[in-house]
Protein backbone atom coordinates (compact mmCIF):
# COMPACT_ATOMS: atom_id res chain seq x y z
CA UNK A 1 0.00 0.00 0.00
CA UNK A 2 2.65 2.73 1.34
CA UNK A 3 4.56 1.78 -2.11
CA UNK A 4 1.62 2.34 -4.39
CA UNK A 5 0.99 5.68 -2.53
CA UNK A 6 4.78 6.48 -3.38
CA UNK A 7 4.42 5.54 -6.77
CA UNK A 8 1.46 8.22 -7.21
CA UNK A 9 2.74 11.04 -5.36
CA UNK A 10 5.96 10.29 -7.53
CA UNK A 11 4.22 10.17 -10.56
CA UNK A 12 2.04 13.54 -9.73
CA UNK A 13 5.49 15.86 -8.87
CA UNK A 14 6.62 14.36 -12.28
CA UNK A 15 3.67 15.72 -14.11
CA UNK A 16 3.79 18.77 -12.00
CA UNK A 17 7.40 19.00 -12.82
CA UNK A 18 6.50 18.83 -16.97
CA UNK A 19 3.66 22.01 -16.44
CA UNK A 20 5.92 23.98 -14.90
CA UNK A 21 8.70 23.08 -17.45
CA UNK A 22 5.88 23.57 -20.59
CA UNK A 23 4.91 27.16 -19.15
CA UNK A 24 8.70 28.13 -19.13
CA UNK A 25 9.74 26.44 -22.57
CA UNK A 26 6.34 27.33 -24.33
CA UNK A 27 6.66 31.13 -23.04
CA UNK A 28 10.43 31.30 -23.71
CA UNK A 29 10.72 29.86 -27.23
CA UNK A 30 6.80 29.98 -28.52
CA UNK A 31 4.46 27.09 -29.46
CA UNK A 32 6.34 26.27 -32.87
CA UNK A 33 9.49 26.12 -31.78
CA UNK A 34 9.49 24.28 -28.76
CA UNK A 35 9.77 20.34 -29.18
CA UNK A 36 8.77 17.38 -26.33
CA UNK A 37 12.53 16.93 -25.74
CA UNK A 38 12.71 20.78 -25.03
CA UNK A 39 10.18 20.33 -22.31
CA UNK A 40 11.26 16.73 -20.65
CA UNK A 41 15.14 18.42 -20.99
CA UNK A 42 13.69 21.63 -18.99
CA UNK A 43 11.87 19.06 -16.64
CA UNK A 44 14.76 16.88 -16.25
CA UNK A 45 13.59 13.43 -17.52
CA UNK A 46 13.63 11.23 -19.82
CA UNK A 47 11.29 12.33 -23.16
CA UNK A 48 9.50 8.98 -23.38
CA UNK A 49 8.25 9.99 -20.00
CA UNK A 50 6.44 13.19 -21.66
CA UNK A 51 4.34 11.21 -23.91
CA UNK A 52 2.81 9.09 -20.72
CA UNK A 53 1.60 12.02 -19.14
CA UNK A 54 0.97 13.84 -22.48
CA UNK A 55 0.46 12.53 -25.78
CA UNK A 56 0.87 15.59 -28.23
CA UNK A 57 2.20 19.15 -27.91
CA UNK A 58 -1.38 20.52 -27.66
CA UNK A 59 -2.38 19.45 -24.09
CA UNK A 60 1.58 20.27 -22.90
CA UNK A 61 -0.16 24.07 -23.91
CA UNK A 62 -3.41 22.97 -22.45
CA UNK A 63 -0.93 21.95 -19.48
CA UNK A 64 0.81 25.58 -19.30
CA UNK A 65 -2.34 27.25 -19.52
CA UNK A 66 -3.44 25.53 -16.33
CA UNK A 67 -0.35 26.49 -14.89
CA UNK A 68 -0.89 30.23 -15.91
CA UNK A 69 -4.14 29.77 -14.09
CA UNK A 70 -2.45 28.57 -11.44
CA UNK A 71 -0.07 31.35 -10.88
CA UNK A 72 -2.70 34.19 -11.32
CA UNK A 73 -5.15 32.26 -8.61
CA UNK A 74 -2.25 32.17 -6.23
CA UNK A 75 -0.97 35.62 -6.46
CA UNK A 76 -4.82 36.79 -6.41
CA UNK A 77 -5.35 34.77 -3.60
CA UNK A 78 -2.11 36.25 -2.12
CA UNK A 79 -3.32 39.89 -2.97
CA UNK A 80 -6.91 39.82 -1.77
CA UNK A 81 -5.85 39.30 1.77
CA UNK A 82 -4.99 42.81 1.57
CA UNK A 83 -7.70 45.21 3.44
CA UNK A 84 -8.27 47.03 0.66
CA UNK A 85 -9.27 47.06 -2.94
CA UNK A 86 -7.27 49.81 -4.52
CA UNK A 87 -4.01 48.28 -2.47
CA UNK A 88 -4.98 45.40 -4.16
CA UNK A 89 -4.85 46.48 -7.27
CA UNK A 90 -1.68 48.35 -6.65
CA UNK A 91 0.21 45.24 -5.55
CA UNK A 92 -1.26 43.96 -8.75
CA UNK A 93 0.76 46.15 -10.69
CA UNK A 94 3.74 45.99 -8.78
CA UNK A 95 4.05 42.47 -9.36
CA UNK A 96 3.90 42.61 -12.97
CA UNK A 97 7.06 45.38 -12.62
CA UNK A 98 8.79 42.74 -10.54
CA UNK A 99 8.99 40.28 -13.57
CA UNK A 100 10.05 43.48 -16.00
CA UNK A 101 13.38 41.41 -16.96
CA UNK A 102 11.66 38.76 -18.07
CA UNK A 103 9.24 40.30 -19.68
CA UNK A 104 11.70 42.18 -21.59
CA UNK A 105 12.87 39.68 -22.61
CA UNK A 106 10.00 37.35 -23.61
CA UNK A 107 6.73 39.48 -22.94
CA UNK A 108 3.83 38.62 -21.38
CA UNK A 109 3.90 34.56 -20.65
CA UNK A 110 -0.21 34.43 -21.54
CA UNK A 111 -0.49 37.17 -23.69
CA UNK A 112 2.31 36.21 -26.00
CA UNK A 113 0.97 32.66 -25.79
CA UNK A 114 -2.86 33.93 -26.68
CA UNK A 115 -1.51 35.99 -29.92
CA UNK A 116 0.48 32.88 -30.78
CA UNK A 117 -2.73 30.24 -30.58
CA UNK A 118 -5.03 33.14 -31.74
CA UNK A 119 -3.09 32.88 -35.42
CA UNK A 120 -4.06 28.81 -35.70
CA UNK A 121 -6.82 27.86 -37.56
CA UNK A 122 -8.75 25.67 -34.89
CA UNK A 123 -9.43 27.71 -33.09
CA UNK A 124 -9.86 26.01 -29.65
CA UNK A 125 -6.73 26.92 -27.10
CA UNK A 126 -6.90 30.76 -28.37
CA UNK A 127 -9.74 30.23 -26.69
CA UNK A 128 -8.56 29.05 -23.36
CA UNK A 129 -5.94 31.04 -23.25
CA UNK A 130 -8.09 33.97 -23.54
CA UNK A 131 -9.38 32.69 -20.78
CA UNK A 132 -7.06 33.28 -18.36
CA UNK A 133 -6.96 37.07 -19.27
CA UNK A 134 -10.63 36.68 -18.55
CA UNK A 135 -10.15 35.40 -15.04
CA UNK A 136 -7.97 38.41 -14.66
CA UNK A 137 -10.61 41.18 -15.55
CA UNK A 138 -12.54 39.45 -13.77
CA UNK A 139 -10.85 39.50 -10.66
CA UNK A 140 -9.89 43.18 -11.41
CA UNK A 141 -13.31 43.86 -12.40
CA UNK A 142 -14.31 43.03 -8.54
CA UNK A 143 -12.01 45.40 -6.85
CA UNK A 144 -13.46 48.13 -9.09
CA UNK A 145 -16.56 47.40 -7.87
CA UNK A 146 -15.44 46.99 -4.36
CA UNK A 147 -13.80 50.67 -4.76
CA UNK A 148 -17.51 52.07 -6.16
CA UNK A 149 -16.07 54.45 -8.07
CA UNK A 150 -16.24 57.08 -10.98
CA UNK A 151 -13.29 58.37 -12.89
CA UNK A 152 -11.02 61.78 -12.57
CA UNK A 153 -13.89 62.82 -14.38
CA UNK A 154 -16.35 62.35 -11.94
CA UNK A 155 -20.03 61.07 -12.32
CA UNK A 156 -20.97 64.21 -14.19
CA UNK A 157 -18.02 64.07 -15.98
CA UNK A 158 -18.36 64.03 -20.19
CA UNK A 159 -18.04 60.27 -19.81
CA UNK A 160 -20.14 59.42 -16.93
CA UNK A 161 -18.98 57.13 -14.23
CA UNK A 162 -16.79 54.82 -15.27
CA UNK A 163 -17.98 50.77 -15.78
CA UNK A 164 -15.69 48.46 -13.43
CA UNK A 165 -15.37 46.21 -16.49
CA UNK A 166 -14.11 48.57 -18.17
CA UNK A 167 -11.53 50.44 -15.61
CA UNK A 168 -10.44 46.42 -15.50
CA UNK A 169 -9.99 46.26 -19.37
CA UNK A 170 -7.78 49.75 -18.35
CA UNK A 171 -5.45 48.56 -16.23
CA UNK A 172 -4.89 44.82 -17.80
CA UNK A 173 -4.78 46.23 -21.31
CA UNK A 174 -2.18 48.98 -19.40
CA UNK A 175 0.17 45.85 -18.53
CA UNK A 176 -0.62 44.08 -21.99
CA UNK A 177 0.85 47.33 -23.68
CA UNK A 178 3.65 47.79 -21.32
CA UNK A 179 4.77 43.80 -21.27
CA UNK A 180 4.85 43.99 -25.24
CA UNK A 181 6.63 47.43 -25.33
CA UNK A 182 9.07 46.29 -23.06
CA UNK A 183 9.72 43.24 -25.05
CA UNK A 184 9.81 45.09 -28.52
CA UNK A 185 12.39 47.19 -27.03
CA UNK A 186 14.05 45.13 -24.75
CA UNK A 187 13.66 47.68 -22.43
CA UNK A 188 12.52 46.78 -18.85
CA UNK A 189 12.48 50.32 -17.70
CA UNK A 190 9.32 50.28 -19.74
CA UNK A 191 7.94 48.20 -17.06
CA UNK A 192 8.74 50.46 -14.22
CA UNK A 193 7.64 53.74 -15.93
CA UNK A 194 4.17 52.64 -17.20
CA UNK A 195 3.71 50.69 -13.62
CA UNK A 196 4.32 54.00 -11.61
CA UNK A 197 1.77 55.39 -14.17
CA UNK A 198 -0.83 52.79 -13.49
CA UNK A 199 -0.19 53.12 -9.71
CA UNK A 200 -0.92 57.07 -10.30
CA UNK A 201 -3.89 56.52 -12.09
CA UNK A 202 -5.51 54.35 -10.04
CA UNK A 203 -4.99 57.22 -7.06
CA UNK A 204 -6.49 59.46 -9.56
CA UNK A 205 -9.81 57.46 -9.17
CA UNK A 206 -12.19 59.13 -6.89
Amino acid sequence: MTNSVDRRARASQKRQRLMAAAAKVLHEQGVERTTLADIAREADVPVGNVYYYFKTKDELVQAALSEHTAYLDELTGRLDRLPDPRDRLKALVEAWVEQRDVAARYGCPTGTLAAELGKRADGTLDTEAGAVIRRLLDWAARQFREMALSGPDGPDGPNGPDNPDDLALTLVAGYQGMSLMAHALRDPDVMTREGARLRRWLDSLQ
